[in-house]
């Protein structure tokens, strides 16, 4: 009797459960059928509205792949990873400069966390700016407080406004690292390093305390080429001259002093923000501007996502044209085998490239370089596939976005062309190879390490064993060959001596700048120059331009379908607003970087090509 009572729930939960099941089935089916019949709902917004520009977290080249129904959970979990992809906020103000139904642009900078890969992207979002006001139209900057890159942006405002109780703070732009050396000494951790390069400082944090004079040098060099490039772009949105910009940071204690810490009133005064406005008085400007929306809550405005929905084709159409240029994006860290978008896989990035070559219509073809480097196996295996299309008779342009150094300068080596903007990260020409052993501190835990085998180089790599000195000697042997290979494939792309290349090779980082005056670069520009470029080399002045992307799978398309019929709404004051304990931040987020680093090394002859040159 209690096991029929028992099994009688069982089975009334099971079939409720499938019952449940069957109806959110039905719900999703009919929710396709019927946009497949109907369409999606395009957003709406009315006559005169004002576009709001919204960047979230950290602007990108191409946005991370994260998996829909992962994305979903993460959003409602707070732990989703925040990105902006450049091209979005290009696109709205492109959009917008021809709109007649947009009359001013709202720049909202609260939510910007930074920039992958340097200061380039902050200025192809300029150049779009300046461009949108060319039309005529205005662009209004408002924000509680404002970052430095958060005003490098805003700087190109008409009129630029900030709360009263906002501060403005430049810090001018840095490369800090944490060592390790002494902690892992303590620890017993053996690092087995193998490098190349008098400037390869990327592992030094593993076997010193301190940044190298070496690393020292060439670092302020480039940090300096792309502050120089900010401050002057900044002096010049706002009217001023570069010493003026040098002597309000030389200065700052003593003016902050003399408005008594009152921030907002020094900035007015010294000409950095135009006035100080509250949240709701800035509404009601900008209700007297554009007029109020049809709830009275606020102004007439539509967020820039929506407005994409809008006017962004619902299907991205392949180019009919005769003559092609194809772009490529390679963006990220290079890894060995196929990636997503956000990654550089060797398999995946030369499939893309493949998918090019093959095509009879494409004539040249643009590698989109925005990478600090990774698995040399890798980098190869994309650099490979692009001479092969080379041999064939296609031309190959390199266009380096804010980073294209190590393993995305080898990707580009060889290419017909390479061009850089001003302020790219490149060269980093070095080579190295890391294993860690713990042999120590598990001897000391009682956790031993034996065995037998038929040579000397069984167990050859056990990381609870020290490395055999001819085992060490191998991978320096390999390194050594590879940092070799490197030079020939810069010589041979470069049209330059190996002698030439390793002069301002060893692991030195340049700007693009440096990096033109070196040889290292043809062309300084933009991605939209190298493609005039490539068409140019390749003898075609009637083309079109076809962005070559991964197919999404089915169930990618349907989940971008339903989730592409959200629309993104709220408040000024709430959107792009990002949560995070300061605190746990600071103290988790170098580590987490190093580890996310680390797990992604996979090549498999552990030869890395990277530059670990973030700015901060």
């Amino acid at each position: 009797m209690i096991g029929k009572f028992f099994y009688r729930i069982w089975k009334t939960v099971d079939v409720a459960g499938r019952f449940m099941i069957g109806i959110i089935a039905l719900f999703i089916f009919a929710f396709l059928i019927r946009g497949c019949v109907q369409g999606p709902d395009l957003p709406k917004y009315d006559k005169g509205s004002a576009l709001i520009l919204a960047p979230k977290g950290i602007l990108q080249e191409q946005k991370t792949y994260v998996d829909p129904i992962a994305e979903i959970m993460q959003e409602a979990q707070g732990t989703s990873v925040v990105e902006t992809a450049v091209s979005d906020i290009v696109d709205a103000l492109n959009y917008a400069k021809e709109d007649d139904k947009i009359k001013v642009v709202v720049l909202s900078t609260g939510g910007l966390q930074g920039a992958y890969g340097g200061i380039t992207k902050y200025q192809d979002i300029r150049k779009a700016m300046a461009d949108f006001k060319a039309s005529g139209k205005k662009i209004i900057a408002t924000a509680d407080n404002y970052s430095q890159a958060q005003y490098y942006l805003a700087s190109m405002a008409d009129e630029l406004y900030m709360n009263p109780q906002g501060l403005l703070f430049f810090e001018g732009m840095g490369r800090y690292r944490t060592y390790y050396k002494t902690g892992l000494d303590k620890l017993g951790v053996k690092i087995n390093l193998f490098r190349v390069g008098t400037f390869k400082s990327a592992m030094e944090p593993f076997f010193r305390d301190s940044m190298s004079d070496a690393a020292k040098e060439a670092n302020i060099e480039w940090l300096g080429d792309l502050w120089n490039s900010m401050k002057s772009d900044i002096a010049t949105s706002r009217g001023m001259t570069v010493e003026q910009f040098d002597n309000f940071i030389e200065n700052f204690p003593e003016l902050f002093k003399a408005a008594n810490g009152n921030g907002g009133k020094m900035l007015v005064e010294q000409g950095f923000v135009d006035k100080l406005m509250n949240r709701g008085d800035f509404r009601q400007y900008m209700i007297d501007m554009v007029g109020m929306n049809k709830k009275k809550t606020s102004y007439k405005n539509i967020h820039y996502l929506s407005y994409l929905k809008a006017k962004r084709p619902l299907v991205d159409m392949p180019s009919t044209a005769a003559n092609q240029v194809a772009v490529i994006v390679a963006k990220g860290t290079i890894e060995d085998g196929s990636r997503k978008e956000g990654t550089i896989g060797g398999d995946s990035t030369a499939k893309l490239i493949r998918k090019a070559r093959t095509n009879d219509k494409v004539k040249a073809i643009v590698l989109r370089v925005d990478s600090p480097g990774g698995s040399a196996f890798a980098s190869e295996v994309v650099r490979s596939e692009l001479e092969r299309a080379q041999n064939e008779g296609k031309v190959v342009v390199a266009s380096m976005g804010g980073m294209a150094a190590s393993g995305g300068y080898w990707i580009s080596a060889t290419a017909d062309e390479i061009w850089a903007q001003p302020s790219t990260i490149t060269g980093s020409i070095g080579i190295f190879g890391m294993i860690p052993t713990f042999q120590k501190p598990a001897n000391e835990l009682g956790i031993f390490r034996d065995g037998v085998g038929t040579t000397k180089f069984a167990n050859a790599i056990d990381p609870l064993v020290d490395l055999s000195p001819e085992v060490s000697e191998l991978f320096q042997t390999a390194i050594n060959n590879g940092y070799d290979e490197f030079l020939a494939l810069v010589a041979r792309g470069r049209n330059m001596t190996t002698e030439q290349v390793d002069q301002i090779a060893q692991g030195r980082v340049w700007s693009g700048e440096d990096a033109k005056r070196l040889g290292l670069v043809d062309e300084l520009g933009s991605l939209d120059d190298a493609i005039k470029a490539a068409a140019k080399l390749a003898n075609i002045d009637d083309y079109g331009v076809s962005f070559i992307k991964r197919e999404l799978s089915e169930k990618e398309i349907l989940m971008k379908q339903l989730l592409d019929n959200a629309e993104i709404t709220g408040s000024l004051e709430n959107i792009g607003s990002i949560k995070a304990n300061p605190m746990v931040k600071a103290l988790t987020s170098e580590v987490q970087q190093l580890m996310d680093t680390f797990a992604k090394f996979n090549d498999p002859n552990h030869t890395y090509v990277h530059c670990m040159c973030e700015v901060k």
